[in-house]
């Protein structure tokens, strides 16, 4: 069974910088392509980034392109986002997902990762 840790978020002022990490376990990081999701009060849950198994392809959403930056390392089956230039937009609670891919290729639907973290919460202040 794969378990999924998210950490790192906090409280931060405009234009401030976070990084994210999650952490896997239960099974071996290579194996799964990792993703990342935020979802705000009254909002559907957005994908952010994805990150394929290798690490080779990488995803972002039009949204978050050049002010997050999604990486992997697999010998310490951690992921991480980090996030520059945060905006009051950004607010919200973000969540790293699994799924089990092909070697370069990522999910871009919420329902196809088989496995989520808890979340953490990123606010950011004005």
């Amino acid at each position: 069974q794969v378990q999924l840790v998210e950490s790192g978020g906090g409280l931060v002022e405009r234009g401030g910088s976070l990084r994210l990490s999650c952490q896997l376990s239960g099974r071996t990081a290579s194996a799964y392509s990792i993703a990342w999701f935020r979802q705000a009060p009254g909002r559907d849950r957005e994908l952010l980034a994805a990150i394929s198994r290798s690490g080779l392809y990488i995803y972002y959403s039009d949204s978050v392109k050049g002010r997050f930056t999604i990486s992997r390392d697999n010998d310490a089956n951690t992921a991480y986002l980090q996030l520059n230039s945060l905006q009051p937009e950004d607010t919200a609670v973000y969540y790293c997902a699994a799924g089990a891919t092909a070697t370069l290729a990522v999910y871009y639907s919420d329902f196809e990762y088989n496995y989520w973290g808890q979340g953490t919460q990123v606010t950011v202040s004005s």
